[in-house]
């Protein structure tokens, strides 16, 4: 027997077995697939694509153009023992892809009460984005990509498959983490690393030429990587000596202001 076909409310397509709160808000161009559950305090923007068996749930916010796979599920409670059910939220920006079985985690009153993502991001099947984490943009994730709790990706990482990230690591822009790799302390910016545990093995050169980083930047951090990597001075001689050596370069001054504000200490 063949089911209805979708209804149409305005400008929002739902189809008739997904179930969505009347407090619900749903900008338009919306469509919502077969059996997905909105609860009554969720806000989605203009022209979000939300397949079958999607559950959306809590204080959650989603910006514009995104694509939740069938059996995503945002909002739901923290993996932490330390909720109690207090308000926190989960907020997503513009134009992120998220693909079958990924799971997005409220905040918690200890980290901040919010998980954010940031906008064009893709995140392959079963990734797992626990509490008051922290992406940013153009960041990809492999299949079951995990970050534990108040993890934060800077913008244009890839966090390989199968991966895991402890808690309050931080995994610096343009940084390549390989395939099950284990991450316990920070992912220095331009890097691959990869492992259990993990180590770094140089510059992601060809992450950086794709993203459009001139040669002479490039170079500029390969030099700041051999000083860091290969002399035999410890962290702190090693970024004074690159400080001297490569004094006009933003990327360094990235990457040197990383390190020293690192509170896990980075992976070499």
């Amino acid at each position: 027997m063949l089911k209805p076909p979708s209804k149409r409310e305005g400008e929002v397509d739902i189809h008739p077995t997904a179930i969505i709160s009347h407090h619900a808000k749903l900008g338009a161009g919306v469509k919502v697939g077969p059996y997905s559950i909105i609860g009554d305090k969720v806000v989605i923007g203009d022209h979000n694509i939300i397949e079958a068996h999607v559950v959306i749930e809590a204080w959650t916010e989603i910006g514009e153009n995104n694509h939740l796979y069938p059996f995503t599920v945002v909002g739901t409670p923290p993996q932490d023992l330390k909720f109690k059910g207090e308000k926190s939220r989960v907020i997503i920006g513009n134009n992120n892809i998220f693909r079958e079985f990924i799971t997005v985690n409220l905040g918690t009153l200890g980290g901040g009460g919010v998980t954010s993502i940031g906008n064009n991001n893709y995140f392959m099947a079963y990734s797992h984005i626990a509490h008051d984490c922290k992406v940013g943009n153009g960041v990809i994730f492999g299949n079951a990509g995990t970050l534990a709790g108040h993890v934060e990706v800077e913008d244009y990482a890839t966090v390989g498959a199968f991966s895991g990230v402890h808690q309050h690591c931080v995994v610096g822009k343009y940084s390549f983490i390989g395939g099950y790799s284990v991450i316990t302390r920070d992912v220095l910016p331009y890097s691959k690393t990869v492992g259990n545990r993990a180590k770094t093995y140089g510059v992601n050169f060809i992450g950086l030429r794709r993203s459009g980083f001139s040669p002479e930047a490039i170079q500029n951090i390969k030099s700041a990587y051999k000083i860091l990597l290969q002399s035999r001075l410890n962290t702190t001689q090693a970024l004074e000596k690159i400080e001297r050596e490569i004094n006009n370069s933003p990327e360094v001054s990235y990457l040197v202001d990383f390190i020293r504000r690192s509170k896990r200490g980075i992976i070499k």
